[in-house]
């Protein structure tokens, strides 16, 4: 099984650049994030890829919005797409596929407005989790979730003792998220690279130099028969100020 997920930061600056991603990847779901475009702006954008169950999240506004697209091939009829409950500002869709595997494509707040509307979200995405695990179904949770885990997630001259996406209890949040039973799948594969960057700041050449954080993630229920074989982040990949990032599974 193979998944991508990118915060393409306006899908209609970049609905060619999806679309070629998408047929280039070949995977069987993509995730995307910061859409920004309501269902009447997204126009033909909604058909664009035939071959994929599209299921598009945007808000009235143009804000925030998020999408999930799963290949048909990969699944005999059209999944269930809906909204768990903490979603807000149009930030989470999940699908629920054949046997017992929920994706989910989420968008956490960025915490600058509201950080403590960021916490409640980190909170309850916790529980969330949770939740799908006490059902008996595997998640895959992909998306932009707006905090690096650790200083090695972060560019050495991009770190900032207090910063939103580097604070203490962001990143025990997320820890909490992870602690009921997903692996942060680059991890998992590349555990101490500190080169491996997700998101850079849109001046300086920032990204050319590499010098970015890491708040793009894959989170799986790896100890449930998602065993993760790559997970890569196509840094040189689109105009956005994010980077896809694709993952593979075998699947037990």
């Amino acid at each position: 099984m193979k998944i991508g997920t990118w915060n393409v930061n306006g899908i209609r600056a970049r609905e060619a650049q999806f679309v070629q991603w998408a047929r280039s990847e070949q995977a069987d779901v993509l995730c995307l994030q910061e859409i920004k475009a309501t269902p009447e702006q997204l126009g033909e954008t909604l058909t664009l890829l035939p071959e994929y169950y599209s299921y598009w999240h945007g808000g009235p506004k143009g804000y925030s919005g998020v999408s999930l697209h799963v290949r048909k091939e990969a699944c005999a009829q059209r999944p269930e797409f809906s909204h768990p409950s903490f979603d807000m500002e149009y930030r989470v869709v999940e699908a629920k596929l054949a046997g017992d595997l929920t994706v989910a494509s989420v968008y956490v707040p960025n915490g600058g407005k509201d950080y403590d509307a960021k916490m409640r979200f980190l909170a309850a995405m916790r529980e969330y989790v949770a939740g799908v695990h006490a059902s008996g179904r595997r998640l895959i949770l992909c998306g932009d979730l707006n905090v690096a885990r650790t200083d090695n997630d972060v560019h050495p001259k991009e770190r900032k003792r207090g910063a939103i996406g580097q604070r203490t209890d962001e990143r025990e949040a997320f820890e909490r998220v992870l602690a009921c039973g997903l692996e942060d799948v680059a991890r998992t594969l590349d555990p101490t690279s500190d080169t491996l960057f997700t998101w850079w700041p849109p001046w300086r050449e920032m990204r050319q130099k590499n010098q970015g954080w890491r708040i793009d993630y894959v989170l799986a229920s790896v100890g449930r028969g998602l065993s993760p074989t790559e997970c890569v982040v196509r840094a040189d990949y689109g105009t956005s100020d994010h980077a896809p990032v694709v993952a593979a599974f075998t699947v037990g």
